[in-house]
């Protein structure tokens, strides 16, 4: 493994693209999930607020970020590249602040608040990451976080989030509206609502991911992204869009909640009629956000799903060759390639590593339902 240096960041000007949807693109069950675990499905109504978040919006949330959020390096890796058969560049997010790429929009969306608004608190949901971010930007800005997470959310992010001083209101993810339950809180008390997807400035950091990576690495063919609710391929898709307008933006989710891959079949958000169950708990959306889908759609390429054994092999792939700690679903977008699920050789390709916190426990048992069989290539 070894880091990339940074090369003479793209000048090119925004391009227009077509608004291509060619819909979903659906792996085999490895793992005990597969497309068939959803049977119905619905489709949801939602204004388009794609204009509401443009490629200034991420260079000023760079701004922003710059000397508060790490640049993460962006990793490369012989192994891979043979196997692949592409040139791929891997953005470490999981060695971002505390420990994913949420940091860059919980932080962005807490600093453009104005100072007095800012100082009546801010209130989150979030199964862990967004938590955790949330709660860190809060405290570098000395205001009060209050965070909505589920009862079974990983041990780790929970203490991490309580960690930073953020007060946690626990909730059932499989029966209660966790959105009902921020907006009420937030009322209560006078604080702002940052929910972890559907919110300019929060897209706007998040796209500082594939702004850093294409300023290092130059123009890309394919860029894969891990995507839950969207903040993360919204954003990056803008930056692609901007700085590498030739490169096929491609989200990566997991099989069992496919609400991407069913809304880009139908040309509409479509909701799924439960949370998926899968190990990527930064991925468990039942559908589209509203303001990411508006930008993300007409910037993509097509989705891919991958499954939980997928994903469980490039944890493994990335702890054995890479020397670093991937959580579920910051790997989901690396199991897509190491399957096979893309054609990418002779490609360059950009992948999203989203985050790394994942418990020792957790990440041994999530191994040991592998076999500890050695990852492709190790």
């Amino acid at each position: 493994m070894m880091a990339v240096p940074p090369t003479v960041p793209p000048s090119g000007a925004v391009a227009d693209r077509p608004n291509v949807h060619p819909g979903a693109t659906a792996r085999g069950n490895g793992g005990g999930h597969g497309v068939s675990t959803v049977q119905t499905v619905e489709t949801v109504a939602g204004a388009d607020h794609g204009e509401r978040v443009a490629f200034v919006d991420v260079r000023a949330a760079a701004g922003r970020l710059a000397g508060v959020a790490h640049r993460t390096p962006t990793l490369t890796s012989r192994t891979l590249d043979e196997r692949t058969g592409a040139t791929v560049f891997l953005k470490a997010e999981n060695l971002q602040r505390m420990g994913a790429f949420k940091f860059r929009g919980a932080y962005n969306a807490v600093a453009a608040l104005d100072p007095a608004v800012r100082a009546r608190g801010v209130v989150s949901y979030s199964s862990g990451n967004h938590a955790q971010a949330v709660a860190l930007a809060a405290r570098l800005h000395g205001v009060p976080a209050t965070i909505v997470m589920p009862e079974d959310a990983p041990a780790g992010k929970l203490a991490a989030t309580r960690g930073y001083g953020a007060e946690v209101v626990l909730y059932d993810r499989y029966g209660a509206d966790r959105n009902a339950i921020g907006g009420r809180i937030a009322a209560e008390r006078g604080a702002t609502l940052i929910p972890p997807y559907d919110h300019p400035e929060v897209v706007a950091g998040q796209g500082t991911v594939a702004l850093e990576l294409i300023e290092e690495v130059g123009p890309l063919d394919m860029l894969l992204v891990c995507v839950g609710g969207g903040g993360l391929l919204a954003g990056c898709a803008l930056a692609a869009e901007a700085l590498s307008p030739g490169a096929a933006v491609i989200g990566v989710e997991p099989a069992a909640g496919d609400d991407w891959a069913r809304s880009l079949a139908a040309g509409e958000r479509v909701k799924l009629p439960g949370v998926p169950r899968t190990i990527a708990d930064g991925q468990q959306t039942e559908a589209p956000g509203e303001l990411t889908w508006a930008i993300a759609r007409p910037r993509l390429d097509r989705i891919v799903l991958v499954t939980d054994d997928e994903i469980r092999t490039a944890m493994a792939f990335c702890f054995e060759r890479l020397n670093i700690v991937v959580e579920p679903s910051g790997a989901s977008a690396l199991a897509a390639l190491l399957a096979g699920t893309v054609e990418a050789a002779g490609k360059r390709v950009g992948v999203t590593l989203s985050g790394g916190n994942v418990g020792l426990e957790q990440f041994v048992g999530m191994m040991a339902a592998r076999g500890f069989e050695p990852a492709p290539g190790a």
